[in-house]
């Protein structure tokens, strides 16, 4: 898939704020810090698109960007949030799992995990929460170009054998990294092929 144009929408803090359309939406979403913003902006073309900050959690409200004028892709806060009130805590993770059970549009959740490091209990516990509720999802490992290629192919397979002790098959996953624009192809490709099985039916 090529993005020809990539465009900023709004901004929600509730479900019910979200764009009134029937385009399909692809959420993005992880830990503070997984540098999903620059990711996202790889994924565009587009260096400002989502704002990329040295500060973790500063994603708050739901983001909507229009891509081709066909989808959309919606930027999540962070999980795991990083020096917040107990009130903010669970407004974050209310809003978030309103949107991701409420959104009939969403057709896909990306989870952005760190390949550096290895599997943590609050993702591995999110995405048991989207395979629960029944939500389609697909990982995407970032930051891939801060290791060798050997350390990534041993972290993902140490990622693989730790969900297969729960999943009966690992989930779609991709390999990035938003500095070398590894994986661009592949995430963007796989949103095209849904896309495309949407409209075939």
């Amino acid at each position: 898939m090529e993005v020809k144009n990539a465009a900023f929408v709004l901004s929600a803090p509730t479900l019910s704020m979200c764009p009134r359309d029937t385009k399909p939406e692809y959420a993005f979403i992880g830990r503070s810090n997984v540098g999903k913003s620059s990711l996202i902006n790889m994924l565009c073309h587009h260096k400002g698109l989502a704002k990329t900050s040295s500060t973790p959690g500063k994603t708050l409200l739901i983001n909507h960007f229009i891509i081709n004028k066909e989808w959309y892709l919606v930027d999540l806060p962070g999980y795991g949030f990083a020096k917040r009130s107990k009130n903010e805590v669970q407004r974050l993770d209310q809003m978030i799992r309103g949107y991701i059970l409420g959104r009939e549009q969403l057709v896909n959740t990306f989870v952005l995990v760190d390949i550096r490091l290895e599997p943590q209990a609050i993702d591995l516990e999110f995405m048991n929460w989207l395979g629960v509720s029944g939500v389609p999802f697909a990982i995407v490992f970032t930051k891939a170009d801060k290791l060798s290629a050997q350390k990534v192919s041993q972290n993902v397979e140490a990622y693989s054998q730790k969900m297969l002790e729960t999943w009966e098959e690992m989930p779609p996953y991709f390999v990035t990294s938003a500095t070398k624009g590894e994986g661009r192809e592949g995430v963007l490709d796989y949103i095209e092929k849904i896309n495309k099985s949407l409209i075939d039916g």
